[in-house]
């Protein structure tokens, strides 16, 4: 008899299956797969966050605008789709802590993984220790993935690895990753996966804008929390009605407003028209705060401006309150595609009340320009510290050294728009970060630089807007106020807001 023997091996159908002995009076039966031939299809919501991490880390692409369009690609249904975005999106928030435990479990650094393979892993690592997934089918259907998308090499080390993270609670995980720490912003940087830098510019933030650094586990815990869908109807061109109708519930922060949990929001009335946005609740306040506010030198409140305008969801909301008000708006973007989105997101806005511009906004500080506007807002460009739980793989891109750029241009755009404003009107200077060198420090050095400015309460002007209940927000300095929001206390971005006046 040969080494190989025929008769020894496993009886096979016609298919390829093997086909095993019946025992008794049973019929044989057949195994479901051929040798070689595990399962190789991808579950499709699993597939639609590994694309998406992909585009992410290959493509330096954000999460939040290829996530839908894989969605709708892979036709998912409700639930599958909310399956690949809490998977996507919590994976991008978490990466921080699950390359640290990889790191641990790899024979090399993780910087010469193939990215496709680092992805996969932080997909499996994010189901075994977040979600509520059952472990074995978070191990094969990621294995499946990975044997479908990469390879079957690399799905046994895939395998083995993602074995070795399920043996270990996410407490177990914690404690052991940090007992060697030196600091506090060391330690909190890996159980709640922020950069280290960030949790120390949260930390000084908290208290540059008067509140206790004890809060900062909470606000980091909040940065990580899966964002509802807020909504706003433009006043005078929509109601909430239809979207409350279609399972939104009513906002509590803010007016005509609604938040939405259900699923693809496009499908709300009013959305797919323009007359309902999508839109943060403390970018709505901070824009209606603006609207609002009683102007220092009663006169012409005919001519607005957005100045730093894309990509339009501030200026709709502006461009609805101007035509109640009979004001004109001019909503400026300097760069060509988002000054198209800026013009798509005010087509439901009455055409002869608004247009865009594409100037580098510190062209409005010229004497071309000088006085003319009654109203602006500067939205300036910022490091977007106050938007983490939305943009989940931002943090890990932003650096330090990006901040010094970023003030800078923020200042001269403030300026720009002090030139541009009239004796007696206001400006809304207005950053989606926390981080005191693009809030307080810049409002300061513009307030020594130019004497016949000064600062309003804007706190209270913020808080006007705000539905019964809203937690007031306004921090003194130089004889007025600044406001902060936070995603812990105010469930909103932590965008920040000072409301300036030129006085002759």
């Amino acid at each position: 008899m040969s080494e190989h023997d025929p008769h020894n091996e496993p009886r096979r159908n016609e298919a390829g299956r093997t086909r095993n002995r019946g025992q008794g009076d049973r019929p044989r039966q057949y195994s479901q797969s051929a040798p070689g031939q595990r399962k190789r299809a991808a579950d499709p919501a699993r597939l639609v966050a590994f694309k998406v991490l992909r585009e992410v880390s290959a493509k330096d692409a954000y999460a939040n605008l290829v996530l839908p369009k894989m969605i709708r690609e892979h036709q998912l249904e409700k639930r599958d789709a909310g399956f690949a975005t809490e998977l996507a999106y919590g994976a991008l928030r978490s990466q921080g802590f699950y390359d640290a435990i990889l790191s641990t479990l790899v024979d090399r650094p993780l910087s010469e993984l193939d990215p496709a393979i680092l992805d996969a892993l932080r997909l499996g690592a994010h189901q075994l220790l977040a979600m509520r997934v059952p472990k074995h089918a978070a191990l094969d259907e990621t294995v499946s993935l990975a044997r479908a998308q990469i390879g079957a090499g690399p799905s046994g080390l895939i395998n083995a690895v993602l074995r070795k993270v399920s043996l270990i609670e996410p407490e177990q995980w914690v404690a052991q990753l940090t007992a060697a720490t030196t600091s506090e912003s060391e330690k909190l940087s890996i159980e709640h996966s922020h950069p280290d830098w960030i949790v120390r510019a949260l930390r000084g933030a908290l208290i540059a804008h008067g509140r206790e650094a004890t809060e900062l586990p909470a606000l980091l815990e909040a940065d990580n929390l899966a964002p509802v869908v807020n909504l706003v109807a433009l006043p005078g061109l929509g109601t909430v009605d239809a979207a409350l109708e279609a399972g939104a519930e009513p906002g509590t922060l803010v007016a005509d407003s609604a938040t939405y949990k259900h699923g693809d929001v496009a499908r709300v009335p009013g959305v797919r028209e323009g007359t309902i946005r999508v839109q943060d609740a403390g970018s709505q306040l901070v824009a209606r705060a603006l609207a609002s506010i009683e102007l220092p030198v009663p006169g012409e409140d005919t001519y607005w401006l957005d100045l730093c305008a894309g990509p339009g969801g501030k200026a709709a909301l502006l461009g609805a309150l101007a035509v109640q008000r009979d004001a004109r708006l001019t909503a400026n973007e300097p760069t060509e595609h988002r000054a198209r989105l800026v013009e798509q997101s005010m087509s439901a806005v009455p055409g002869d009340f608004w247009m865009v511009t594409t100037k580098d906004g510190r062209d409005y500080g010229t004497e071309e320009f000088a006085g003319d506007y009654d109203r602006i807002m500067v939205d300036a460009p910022c490091s977007g510290l106050g938007s983490l739980r939305r943009r989940p793989e931002s943090r890990w891109r932003k650096q330090p050294r990006d901040i010094p750029e970023l003030t800078s241009l923020q200042g001269e755009l403030l300026s720009a728009a002090f030139s541009a404003v009239r004796v007696g009107g206001v400006i809304g200077f207005v950053t989606c970060s926390p981080h005191m060198a693009e809030t307080r420090l810049v409002v300061e050095d513009f307030l020594k630089s130019h004497s016949n400015a000064t600062l309003l309460d804007t706190g209270a002007a913020v808080s006007a807007v705000a539905l019964d209940g809203f937690p007031a927000s306004g921090h003194e300095l130089a004889g007025g106020s600044t406001a902060q929001l936070w995603p812990h206390v105010h469930g909103t971005d932590a965008m920040f807001m000072a409301i300036i006046t030129k006085t002759a």
